[in-house]
C-alpha cells in the first residue's frame, strides 16, 4: 500500500515555487528555513524526484516540479474553497428575540430560508427585550426599545387598534363604540391605549373592561379570537389584517418612538456567515 499523502508539505512546496527563495517563503509561512526545506524534502522523498535545484544564486524549479506546480496550485485552491464552504454551510447563527417579535419574525425567517439556504437559525424566544451578549451566547438578537446606534433599524412601532371581522357592528364602528368592548392591553398598564387615544380621540371612552397580558402577541392573539379589541404594532399585524383575521377598525396611528432593531454581538460582525444573515434579514425585511 502506497504511504499516505503528506498533504502537510504542499504549502511549503507552493510558497517557496512562488519566490524560489528559502528565506522569504520562511517568511510568509513563519517557519524556519530548516524547517520549510525539511518540508520540501519529504514531499520530494515522497515523489521519487527533486523539486528544485539549487544553485548558489537561489532555486529553480525541475523539469517535474514545473510540470507538477499549476496542477498541484489548482487542487491546493479547490481544497481551500471545498473547506472554506463547508465551514461557512455548517456554521448555525445563534439568534435571540423577544415574543412579541415572532409574529413578524418568523415569516421573514421562512423567507431567508428559502433565499439563503445555507444560513442556519437557531431562535430562542424570550419575553426580555434586551440582550446582554457578555453574558449570554447569542451571535444576535432583536432588540425592542429605543433606537439604538449600535443595531440595525428593522421598524418603528406603530400602534394602531385590531379586532376581529365577528365583532363588528354593521355600521362603522366609532370611537364611542369602544367602551362596549373589552380592551385588551399588551402590558400590564394602559399606556398603549391611552398613547393612541391621546393623538386620535379627543374625548376617549371609558375603559370598562379590561384584560392585561404580558405580551403583545398574547393581546393579539386575544383579538384573533374575539376576545376584544387590541391595540397593536401594525407591522406585528400586517400579515393578520392581510389574511383577514383582524381589522383595523380605524386609520390613525401613533408612534411611541420605539423600535425593534437586529444587533450583533460585539467584535463578530465581520464574521462571513453572521453577516450573510444580517443581509439577509434586512433584505427580506425591505
Amino acid at each position: 500500500m502506497r504511504r499516505n499523502f503528506p498533504l502537510n508539505t504542499v504549502d511549503a512546496f507552493l510558497v517557496t515555487a512562488k519566490h524560489l527563495n528559502l528565506t522569504r517563503a520562511a517568511k510568509e509561512l513563519c517557519l524556519t528555513q530548516g524547517a520549510v526545506s525539511r518540508k520540501i524534502s519529504t514531499l520530494e522523498e515522497w515523489l521519487g524526484y527533486a523539486l528544485f535545484d539549487r544553485h548558489a544564486r537561489g532555486l529553480h524549479l525541475t523539469p517535474q516540479g514545473s510540470a507538477l506546480l499549476p496542477e498541484l496550485q489548482q487542487s491546493f485552491e479547490h481544497l481551500l474553497n471545498v473547506a472554506s464552504n463547508a465551514c461557512h454551510k455548517s456554521s448555525v447563527i445563534r439568534l435571540k428575540a423577544p415574543t412579541c417579535a415572532m409574529r413578524w419574525l418568523v415569516p421573514k425567517l421562512v423567507q431567508l430560508e428559502i433565499a439563503s439556504p445555507e444560513i442556519q437559525v437557531a431562535l430562542t424566544t424570550t419575553v426580555e427585550h434586551g440582550v446582554n451578549f457578555k453574558n449570554e451566547p447569542f451571535d444576535a438578537a432583536i432588540i425592542f426599545g429605543k433606537p439604538s446606534t449600535t443595531g440595525a433599524l428593522l421598524f418603528e412601532e406603530r400602534l394602531t387598534p385590531v379586532i376581529s371581522q365577528h365583532l363588528l357592528p354593521e355600521n362603522a364602528l366609532t370611537p364611542e363604540d369602544l367602551s362596549r368592548y373589552t380592551f385588551l392591553h399588551p402590558t400590564r398598564d394602559r399606556t398603549d391605549w391611552s398613547l393612541w387615544f391621546g393623538q386620535n380621540v379627543p374625548n376617549p371612552p371609558a375603559m370598562n373592561k379590561n384584560q392585561h397580558f404580558d405580551t403583545m402577541d398574547l393581546a393579539i392573539s386575544a383579538a384573533i379570537q374575539g376576545f376584544g379589541i387590541a391595540i397593536a404594532d401594525a407591522t406585528l399585524v400586517a400579515e393578520d389584517l392581510h389574511r383577514g383575521r383582524l381589522v383595523q377598525p380605524f386609520t390613525g396611528s401613533v408612534k411611541t418612538g420605539a423600535c425593534y432593531c437586529l444587533a450583533l454581538r460585539p467584535g463578530e460582525e465581520s464574521h462571513a456567515g453572521i453577516e450573510a444573515f444580517r443581509q439577509g434579514l434586512l433584505a427580506v425585511s425591505e
